[in-house]
């Protein structure tokens, strides 16, 4: 039995005036949105036959929330009413309006047709009033003074209960812990009335409102799905809100969804409980609806914000988990163009990297066109010369080289001293090799020429020619695991060889093939038919004088 007397301290006025807003004035509130709603809805859809009747219901619930109000105050004072004046009160101020309400809902009932817009409201309106009604005749027995007459329910004195621990001081030392639209929001209720009232409200901005009437179905829902925010009733039977807010937080699935209280409680030991357990917010019954629209989207808009940093977090973490691959797959791919670059052009090897890798590079048969290029008498100079003075015109003559093979893309197969190799059509296919070759070759002629003015001044007397044939050949790595070039293999290398070696200085001598690629964009005059060395027959033979 809860009585004033098994209450020992001043718990007992906070805990019966909490328990007031809980079970009076927190529903007859909710009355009174509800037909906020009802008659917003009705101007709405012009049913202006029953707007005089829905006005006159809105009439007695605000002068019913007048008489709860007043109980209220009157219940947690100095001068607490008697309880004779306390059942006159509740069962004359209170019921006279609810009973209006009521005949008010049964005849618009009785006169609207099944389909009409307001009959679900209205429906659920009478139950609410029928719900108020019953919770005043449970009020009269938990004032009764001594043990006579019906006794309390269990879930009357269990929610009595609840209220005391909940007003329970706290330690004054003890330290605190650390505008979305279309929302998932679950709302959590044991009164049907609250719980319609605030779905009602939040759906009208544009979320999605579950509701649960309890706090096991709660946390149910809260672990099946995910939710962007919480309104969490605090006084409830079986599990109050602090079991549930404790749970929720503890759990890994739901600790960071946001969590605003809304409760009768105003105490400030309780805000800084709930507060304490990690509510984002406390909002006192009955609410005020701008505020409670300010703090839910101030709430989710917090929430955006932490999953953001909770996204963010886990792409650094994952770029942090994958950064020493990169790393490594960085620095083989810096390796790999820098072995290319040996022997390929510049833009050519970063194309074989970005295509694939070095598998174009494995054993291949193709049709290239060959250059060879030397100088000649190069070998009586190097034997007469200072070394010093040799590596200055090779240094020299490889940078003029070197920069006009990368210009037109060549592959370098070989350096030999003076003797260049270059061919064309790979790795990297290109539709016109043996033109490319010819341009690279007078571009050669040209600025050797120069080199040679420069290095005949100095007493060397040098010439330069070039050999350029066309044809098929077997190309790949050749070497050793620890050092690899790549070259080609076949009679056209040998044949672009021997036509450098017959050429005489200023001459780049061209095979039949290659004449034919570019007969109409170069100017040749004919050099004869050569017998070159390792062929077995006579080779036609051509010299480009200049390129059209």
């Amino acid at each position: 039995m809860v009585t004033p007397e098994t209450i020992p301290d001043e718990r007992l006025s906070r805990a019966v005036r909490a328990f007031l807003r809980q079970e009076l004035q927190a529903p007859a509130n909710a009355v009174t949105d509800f037909l906020d709603i009802m008659i917003e809805d009705a101007r709405r859809s012009a049913l202006d036959d029953v707007l005089p009747d829905l006005q006159r219901m809105h009439g007695a619930s605000v002068q019913l929330n007048r008489f709860v109000k007043s109980i209220v105050e009157k219940s947690g004072g100095e001068d607490v009413e008697s309880f004779e004046s306390f059942h006159r009160r509740v069962r004359h101020d209170l019921r006279n309006p609810l009973n209006a309400i009521k005949g008010y809902s049964e005849m618009l009932i009785e006169d609207m047709p099944p389909e009409h817009a307001l009959l679900g409201d209205l429906e659920k309106l009478k139950q609410s009033a029928d719900r108020l009604l019953a919770q005043i005749d449970s009020m009269v027995k938990l004032w009764r003074p001594d043990d006579a007459g019906p006794q309390p329910s269990a879930r009357e004195q269990h929610v009595v209960s609840n209220v005391l621990r909940t007003v329970e001081a706290i330690d004054a030392a003890h330290p605190l812990k650390g505008l979305g639209e279309g929302a998932a929001i679950l709302v959590v209720d044991d009164n049907a009335s609250n719980r319609d009232v605030l779905a009602r409200r939040l759906a009208r901005e544009g979320h999605a409102v579950t509701t649960a009437e309890d706090g096991p179905a709660a946390l149910d829902l809260a672990a099946a799905r995910r939710f962007d925010l919480i309104l969490l009733d605090l006084i409830m039977p079986e599990m109050n809100g602090f079991e549930v807010l404790r749970r929720l937080k503890a759990a890994e699935a739901t600790c960071d969804v946001p969590v605003i209280v809304i409760s009768a409680l105003d105490e400030l030991d309780s805000v800084v409980r709930c507060i304490e357990a990690g509510a984002e917010d406390y909002l006192t019954k009955p609410f005020n609806p701008t505020l409670l629209s300010a703090r839910v989207g101030a709430s989710l808009e917090r929430k955006r914000l932490h999953d953001k940093v909770v996204a963010q977090s886990a792409d650094l973490a994952a770029w942090n988990r994958t950064l020493e691959q990169r790393v490594t797959d960085q620095v083989s791919e810096i390796e790999r163009v820098g072995r290319l670059k040996r022997f390929l052009s510049p833009q050519i090897a970063d194309l074989v990297v970005s295509s694939g890798g070095e598998r174009v590079l494995e054993s291949h048969r193709r049709a290239i066109t060959v250059v060879f290029c030397d100088l000649r008498g190069f070998t009586a100079f190097s034997e007469l010369t200072e070394p010093e003075e040799v590596m200055t015109v090779l240094r020299e003559y490889h940078k003029v080289l070197g920069q006009l093979i990368h210009k037109h893309e060549g592959t370098v197969e070989r350096f030999t001293g003076d003797g260049i190799m270059v061919f064309f059509n790979d790795p990297v296919p290109c539709t016109d090799p043996s033109l490319r070759a010819a341009r690279m070759a007078v571009e050669m002629r040209a600025q050797v020429t120069a080199l040679l003015e420069k290095w005949r001044k100095l007493g060397h007397e040098l010439g330069f020619g070039v050999g350029i044939a066309h044809g098929y050949a077997t190309l790949g790595p050749i070497g050793f695991e620890d050092r690899l070039d790549y070259g080609a293999v076949g009679t056209v290398v040998n044949l672009a060889a021997r036509l450098c070696a017959e050429a005489r200085n200023g001459q780049i001598l061209i095979d039949p093939k290659v004449h034919a690629a570019i007969e109409t964009q170069a100017e040749f005059e004919l050099a004869g038919e050569l017998t070159l060395k390792g062929i077995q027959r006579p080779v036609s033979t051509f010299n480009v004088v200049a390129m059209r």
